[in-house]
């Protein structure tokens, strides 16, 4: 299964349906299932600015998303961006120079936590998903 690897807060934000985009400077043609993991290394400024009382778990695969659509950001989408939740896309919307793309998560699914090293990209883990359900 592919899986992808995402800062704290942002993974916890996403698995939590409070953050509903994904932003890349990369483009991909994939849609369907991707694993959440959560990097080993966070994002302390943002861990401040969304003060949400949530886990954040460091390293693990944390929950299954779908990859149901990927968005080039432009002035358009900001205001979509800006419509669907101002506060957690604020730095998207205020950064006219990020020249890169969205992905819309959504059917989410918590997995009980799983240690493992990330890696940039999409990349493949096998996973027995009757073992990691909630």
């Amino acid at each position: 299964m592919k899986v992808l690897t995402i800062k704290q807060p942002y993974a916890s934000l996403i698995m939590a349906g409070i953050k509903k985009y994904e932003f890349r400077t990369w483009k991909t043609s994939y849609r369907g299932e991707v694993l959440i993991h959560s990097s080993k290394t966070l994002d302390k400024k943002a861990m401040k600015e969304f003060n949400y009382d949530l886990d954040y778990p460091l390293g693990f695969i944390i929950g299954k998303v779908d990859i149901t659509d990927v968005i080039k950001v432009d002035d358009d989408f900001r205001k979509v961006l800006e419509k669907e939740n101002s506060f957690i896309y604020n730095h998207v919307i205020n950064d006219k120079s990020f020249d890169g793309y969205a992905f819309k998560l959504e059917n989410l699914e918590l997995l009980n936590p799983i240690y493992i090293n990330g890696k940039l990209g999409l990349w493949n883990y096998d996973i027995n998903y009757n073992d990691e359900k909630l």
